[in-house]
């Protein structure tokens, strides 16, 4: 907003050509998104847990100390990422560029199948929430929707296109496959980093780190000069994204100050659901998947922790890991659970280091 109504007085007024800066617009997102997370986010856990009273309902089948440490803790923790998240979007960035609200539209859509999900917990006093099925209905439908706007408003020729990290100028024509794709990166991020979503501050730094990533890639993809150099595919428009990214930053650092163990709120899925669907989103409209999946490597382990220890008992009647998803495992093994988030944040740095990686390596 600020962009559309100071530059164009930028000749009356010097000062205002700041605001023509990605890199400038893209500081002032993070702060605004964290001062607004530090500023609400009291506000909003002493709403949570007036309305929640006795907080998420927690597993019986989980760590037996989680019924001791995390009992009473409101959810729903999400909403302070989402309204800090948005309006600093909505403040800073260019709002005539089509991605930036595309990316909104899958947050708040995402987010908002998260918050139905956490209501039927609270309400119902049960753990499971919203059927797999109907979450995943949902998810589809509007990765469907973003898939289609993708290919309509990407230039001719990318659109439909995917590109394969590490080799220069290839990209595979998928036809009428690039919208599933779509849907399977948008859900697969989705429902990924909601897995990881266990233990207090564990999702929401991986989260920052490849908001970060991602923060640069938009932002090189989206500068024909840097994309030139380094040999991406130039993408028009998406540098813009570079401040979205900039203000989950913010709100991932906010959210951190409230989730720190012990947590004063959890996110829930209206979060994890909602950031991993922006995450798959940007990757998509950057053509980076294969690198968001290096990127967020913690992401794909936790989420294929579910998936083997599933296809296992389903199949065999046995389970690989004590419990799933893979942090859990840890737990039960008798690790501490500072000591589990502090190491599952280094592999998370480990694979933002390698998945950047990526950008030079052609």
């Amino acid at each position: 907003m600020l962009y559309n109504l100071l530059v164009p007085h930028a000749a009356a007024f010097g000062p205002f050509n700041l605001f023509r800066y990605l890199t400038f617009r893209s500081g002032g997102a993070v702060f605004t998104s964290l001062i607004l997370s530090f500023y609400f986010g009291p506000k909003i856990i002493r709403w949570l847990k007036a309305k929640q009273g006795e907080g998420q309902p927690i597993r019986l089948d989980g760590p037996e100390s989680h019924l001791l440490t995390k009992k009473g803790t409101p959810t729903m923790g999400g909403v302070m990422i989402l309204l800090s998240l948005l309006v600093s979007t909505l403040l800073w960035s260019d709002l005539t560029n089509a991605y930036v609200w595309l990316v909104m539209f899958v947050t708040l859509g995402f987010g908002a199948i998260g918050f139905w999900d956490d209501y039927l917990k609270l309400t119902k006093k049960n753990p499971k929430g919203l059927s797999s099925r109907k979450k995943l209905v949902w998810q589809a439908v509007i990765s469907v929707i973003a898939g289609c706007i993708i290919q309509a408003i990407a230039p001719s020729n990318l659109a439909g296109e995917i590109a394969i990290p590490f080799f220069k100028n290839v990209l595979v024509d998928a036809g009428f496959m690039f919208v599933p794709f779509v849907v399977i990166v948008m859900v697969g991020a989705s429902n990924a980093v909601n897995f990881t979503d266990g233990l207090d501050g564990l999702v929401i730094v991986p989260i920052l780190l490849v908001a970060g990533c991602f923060a640069l890639i938009t932002y090189l993809v989206g500068n024909h000069v840097f994309a030139d150099y380094l040999q991406l595919h130039y993408v028009p428009g998406s540098g813009e994204l570079a401040i979205y990214c900039s203000a989950l930053i913010g709100a991932s650092l906010g959210f951190l100050w409230f989730n720190a163990p012990p947590a004063q709120v959890f996110m829930g899925d209206t979060g994890s659901l909602a950031c991993g669907g922006a995450l798959g989103a940007i990757s998509v409209m950057t053509r980076h998947e294969f690198v968001l999946a290096i990127i967020g490597g913690l992401f794909v382990i936790e989420a294929l922790s579910v998936i083997i220890q599933v296809v296992s008992f389903k199949t065999r009647g046995k389970r690989v890991f004590k419990m799933a998803p893979i942090h859990h495992h840890f737990e039960k093994m008798g690790w501490k659970e500072p000591t589990i988030v502090i190491r599952f944040w280094i592999i998370a740095v480990i694979f933002a280091l390698l998945g950047l990686s990526t950008l030079k390596l052609r």
